[in-house]
């Protein structure tokens, strides 16, 4: 057997990438089409911002003690000795935008979506979660009250039911507020300095600048010390009590079952009060499908004005493969309608012209542009699943018809020409 000679560019996508092909791109545009319609009953707008920000406003709306931002970002200098970050999540940016266009003036709160979204993570590619992968997402700015954190679960909830995925759990957590959480932080960093041989390098190092990040360490052996350490709903002041109740009983209310999960902190340091994530059964220790949560002070946190925030991003290359674990088969749109096969140059021209008439008309048209004989155009026609073909040649041309012939039931008719839109409709 031959060897293949390597040439000098064998070029493959970049690790943690991959190609949405054509054969496989009417899932992606049905997941976005339908959430289109799920978001529009709940009165979401759609928010596009750009795929690359100023690297400060990730810094100081993630933070800087993140493992996003210290180790999983694609930063680099530009031609102005700028730094820039593609972005590593949704949330910052459109909290950028909402500052920038002066949305805080309108009237609120502002209820936005963004969807298949690129995001940018360096990190080592899992199970629908790529170097580069896809988020739909919520931001809601400018509502304080508990009815909001529960309406965009409710709302990532019924999208997860819309597609059949129902083997969910959700779980939440409230991680209280500037107010509350000092003192819980001094409570966590007690407990875990007189643990903190048993830390893992890296938790001995957000002992000194995030403590409550330790408890979203995957770690083992610092899963073990956390265990036992205090939980944050146990030191909650009265506001997010009072915040963490009314969730639960809204909720409720919707029917939507939920766990208090004490050591969901979320990755994020922009946080406060209600984290949440959405876990699917389906596909093993990579569950989580969806996360959020409420953040009040990123706005002011990167130059706006002090409003409240809450919202969720979801992998839509993760949703697929629930669906795909789950048997939930994504239906295939119609396929060609008709394609068009011509013999002669005369009736190619006419073809030609015929092939727009049909396509102005509503209808799915093809034909040959690679001067095949009239049986391989047949065979293309069948590979391509065209329900019909459309065949032309000078004599149908000169008596005003042309053979349509029903792909499946392999039946031939022949019908007038100036028919054949209407035919087909």
């Amino acid at each position: 057997m031959r060897k293949r000679r390597k040439t000098e560019l064998d070029i493959k996508a970049p690790k943690g990438t991959r190609d949405l092909l054509p054969q496989e791109s009417y899932k992606w545009q049905y997941l976005e089409n339908e959430i289109r319609e799920i978001t529009k009953r709940f009165n979401y707008k759609e928010i596009r911002t750009p795929m690359f920000e100023h690297t400060e406003l990730f810094q100081r709306g993630v933070g800087d003690t993140t493992d996003v931002v210290q180790k999983e970002m694609y930063t680099f200098l530009d031609k102005g000795e700028r730094s820039i970050t593609l972005r590593p999540e949704g949330t910052a940016g459109a909290a950028r935008s909402f500052i920038e266009h002066g949305l805080a003036g309108g009237p609120q709160p502002t209820k936005m979506y963004y969807l298949a979204l690129s995001v940018f993570r360096y990190e080592n590619p899992q199970a629908g979660r790529l170097r580069e992968h896809h988020q739909f997402g919520v931001e809601v700015f400018g509502a304080k009250d508990a009815t909001t954190d529960a309406e965009v679960i409710n709302l990532a909830w019924t999208v997860l039911n819309h597609f059949g995925v129902h083997n969910l759990e959700l779980n939440i957590n409230s991680i209280g507020c500037p107010n509350c959480r000092p003192q819980y932080n001094a409570a966590l960093v007690e407990y875990f300095r007189a643990r903190e041989d048993e830390l893992c390098e890296t938790c001995r190092e957000r002992l000194e600048k995030n403590p409550l990040r330790i408890l979203d360490c995957k770690e083992e052996k610092c899963k073990k010390v956390a265990a036992g350490a205090p939980r944050i709903i146990d030191s909650l002041c009265e506001d997010c009590q009072e915040h963490f109740a009314h969730l639960q009983s809204y909720l409720s209310e919707i029917g939507i079952p939920f766990k208090i999960n004490p050591y969901i902190v979320r990755g994020l340091d922009y946080y406060t009060k209600t984290v949440f994530e959405i876990i699917s059964h389906e596909i093993g220790a990579q569950g989580t499908v969806c996360g959020g949560g409420r953040y009040d002070g990123l706005l002011h946190q990167i130059g706006g004005p002090e409003m409240p925030g809450v919202g969720f991003g979801m992998g839509m290359e993760r949703l697929l493969m629930v669906m795909e674990g789950a048997g939930i088969e994504i239906p295939r749109p119609e396929e060609l309608k008709v394609f068009l096969c011509t013999m002669g140059e005369q009736a190619r021209t006419y073809g030609f012209g015929l092939l727009k008439r049909l396509r102005d008309a509503g209808i799915s048209a093809d034909m040959d542009h690679s001067a095949r004989s009239l049986k391989a155009q047949m065979k293309y026609a069948n590979k391509l699943q065209a329900q019909y073909a459309a065949v032309l040649g000078e004599d149908e041309l000169n008596r005003g018809v042309i053979k349509l012939r029903n792909m499946a039931a392999s039946e031939e008719r022949e019908i007038s020409l100036e028919t054949l839109a209407e035919e087909l409709n």
